[in-house]
């Protein structure tokens, strides 16, 4: 898969500037430990949020995120097939590359949690949060939770905890 990285927010209305304003709204990668796809999409509060692929035939395709038994920022919160959009910039979904796996189930986190900075909110709220989690951070969950799910028994456990 093709790494690619998307900016298409206008942050010039959000209350304050930050590391946010030159990070990308939205970037794809494949994992090189797992091979796995891997997703950040910045969210409706500016947060971003991370995800990893499983194509068909993972013992984990189809499931809930509550069946994967992982460790990622604030838990996983997300699980479900390609968002059906033509807008591939903006969406939970990614372009696959030649002989890649086209349908995945993506299961995902966000940075919006108690603790988290929503950068899109207003300052006398985000002052009370105490930090954004960055683009650098993100990815690193992002790769913690590839190799456990990529590591996932049948049963929905992971064999590395």
């Amino acid at each position: 898969m093709e790494a690619k990285e998307y900016r298409t927010i206008d942050k010039s209305s959000w209350p304050m500037r930050g590391e946010w304003d030159s990070e990308p709204d939205k970037a794809q990668w494949q994992d090189e430990d797992t091979g796995l796809p891997c997703l950040i999409v910045r969210g409706p509060s500016g947060a971003l949020c991370g995800y990893v692929g499983l194509a068909e035939g993972h013992p984990l395709y189809g499931k809930d995120y509550e069946a994967a038994n992982v460790e990622v920022h604030g838990g996983l919160t997300f699980a479900d097939k390609c968002a059906d959009s033509a807008d591939e910039a903006r969406h939970v979904c990614h372009v696959p590359g030649p002989g890649e796996p086209d349908h995945v189930w993506w299961f995902g986190f966000d940075c919006a949690h108690s603790g988290d900075v929503s950068p899109a909110y207003d300052r006398m709220f985000r002052e009370h949060y105490s930090s954004y989690k960055t683009l650098a951070y993100v990815k690193h969950q992002v790769k913690m939770l590839a190799a456990q799910l990529h590591g996932s028994q049948a049963d929905g456990t992971c064999d590395d905890k």
